[in-house]
């Protein structure tokens, strides 16, 4: 006769309350290629965001308004670049898609990633199903003028 090593029971229950371990379930977000690009712990969707352009806000660093996210960015540092806005002008450090080299995001600090204190998303630019283009990617084409700084 065979020996048992150990026996287990599963049950689940549709009633149950949601337990700390799965409100913190990490998202995964993809480009539009279908690069995996980023592991963050809250929905993007519910993030604030930037008036002047509609970036996501991410906070990369604790501090006194409140504490970084918990995330992971799959993306190389791209060209920095110069944006002018009115009453003045905004140097971003961009980040692009390892794959296809579209710009995902910027912060306002030289690379690493997380070395400000915020990581700015562009709106349109992730989707949560890979290989699906984001229904906001579209939006918000304003004619901005970039300057290249290389």
């Amino acid at each position: 006769m065979p020996k048992v090593v150990s026996r287990s029971a599963v049950s689940s229950s549709t009633d149950a309350q949601p337990t700390a371990s799965s409100a913190a379930a990490l998202r995964v977000y993809y480009c539009i290629c279908g690069e995996f690009i980023l592991v963050i712990d809250k929905s993007i969707a519910s993030l604030p965001r930037r008036r002047t352009d509609g970036a996501i806000i991410v906070r990369a660093q604790d501090s006194d308004a409140g504490k970084a996210r918990v995330f992971k960015l799959n993306a190389v540092a791209g060209d920095p670049v110069l944006l002018e806005r009115p009453g003045g002008h905004e140097r971003q450090y961009r980040f692009n898609c390892p794959r296809c080299t579209l710009p995902i995001g910027y912060q306002s600090t030289p690379p690493p990633a997380k070395s400000g204190p915020y990581m700015y998303i562009f709106a349109g630019a992730l989707s949560q199903v890979q290989g699906e283009v984001p229904p906001d990617a579209f939006d918000g084409e304003n004619g901005e003028t970039i300057v290249e700084l290389t």
